[in-house]
């Protein structure tokens, strides 16, 4: 069974778990990085935003992200906001339900970013 999201609904559960999951992406040793300016333009776009906030600007800016591995460089994964819409749906189905029905935690909110950045769950 696959889930379908409209775009702010998708929205919405990236910026959830970004808010929630973002600090285990440090601690798999992997850096999260963007266009300094791209941040500049996205923040002052926004009323009051949090880091989260900022970064979903970003995309929606038409701007990416990006996965950096501290001890592998070359391992690099770069978003847009359409990779958020068509990989969403892909986490698995458990991991949505409890972030959809509010019962996430930390590693819901990982295991939804894995699966956004990288297309499958790696770390964990």
């Amino acid at each position: 069974m696959e889930i379908r999201f409209t775009e702010q609904e998708a929205q919405g559960i990236f910026l959830d778990a970004l808010s929630n999951g973002l600090g285990y992406i440090g601690g798999y040793g992997l850096d999260l990085d963007y266009k300094k300016e791209d941040y500049k333009k996205a923040k002052d776009k926004l009323t009051s935003p949090c880091y989260e906030d900022v970064l979903l600007q970003i995309l929606l800016d038409g701007n990416s992200l990006t996965i950096v591995d501290e001890q592998y460089e070359d391992n690099i994964n770069t978003i847009t906001i359409q990779d958020v819409y068509d990989r969403i749906s892909s986490t698995p189905f458990d991991h949505l339900s409890d972030m959809i029905n509010g019962n996430d935690d930390a590693t819901t909110a990982d295991v939804i970013l894995q699966t956004i950045f990288f297309n499958e769950i790696i770390y964990g």
